[in-house]
């Protein structure tokens, strides 16, 4: 028999049982009587017949212990057929029982197998766990490494440029430093050049002309500060 079977069998004889419970003791009685009522209409059909083939001169007394021990005969004949048939069921209801139980041991081990199964699981799912977090971890001291040299490096830029700054300053300070001296030369020279010009209108051409050329340096062009070129950062 197939489990399955025997397991629905199981549940259907188990269904009945518990329908049949709170009335089992009148089922019992009922059923009982009924037997008994049926046993002796039988052997009452039995006794008219054998005995309408008898004699009937007998005396009533004489008759009444026959037919007690034939009742009691049938009686213990069906109480006997009755054990037979409990005998019966009783059985049947054992490898009833014996074939569940095989079902739940053969669920008992496929259960355990599956649990077998899932533990090996779980343990691998906790070793990647561990791996996990120790990639987590490793990667948060990354991070806050990362995090320390950027703030570092904002530092230095800001000092950096501060640095920048001041150079620049210093450097367009010098500039302009230069610038007013060449302005200042630039004017001397100017009032020098007007003062040898009315001299050289005084004295003649000629001796304009020498004085010119023995007088006249290179002109120095007046710039602004503006002008000057920017320095270069590596300056």
């Amino acid at each position: 028999m197939e489990l399955w079977k025997s397991h629905v069998r199981a549940k259907l004889f188990q269904r009945d049982c518990s329908q049949k419970d709170p009335f089992s003791g009148l089922f019992t009685k009922v059923s009982r009587l009924e037997d008994m009522l049926s046993l002796h209409l039988s052997l009452w059909e039995d006794l008219e017949k054998h005995s309408s083939t008898e004699n009937r001169a007998r005396r009533p007394v004489q008759g009444d212990a026959p037919p007690k021990l034939y009742l009691e005969l049938k009686e213990t004949e069906h109480d006997r057929r009755e054990l037979a048939q409990k005998v019966s069921d009783l059985t049947s209801d054992l490898y009833l029982r014996e074939a569940e139980l095989q079902y739940c041991h053969s669920q008992v081990a496929r259960y355990r197998s599956e649990a077998v199964v899932l533990a090996k699981g779980a343990c691998s799912l906790k070793d990647d766990l561990s791996e996990y977090q120790y990639r987590l971890e490793c990667q948060s001291k990354e991070l806050a490494a990362l995090s320390l040299e950027h703030k570092m490096l904002k530092k230095e830029l800001a000092v950096t440029l501060q640095e920048k700054e001041e150079l620049l300053e210093r450097w367009l300070e010098e500039k302009r430093g230069e610038a007013e001296r060449l302005n200042k030369h630039n004017a001397t020279l100017e009032r020098w050049n007007r003062f040898a010009g009315r001299q050289n209108r005084r004295h003649g051409g000629g001796s304009c002309r020498q004085m010119c050329a023995t007088t006249h340096g290179p002109r120095i062009i007046q710039r602004d500060s503006t002008d000057l070129p920017l320095p270069n950062k590596n300056e």
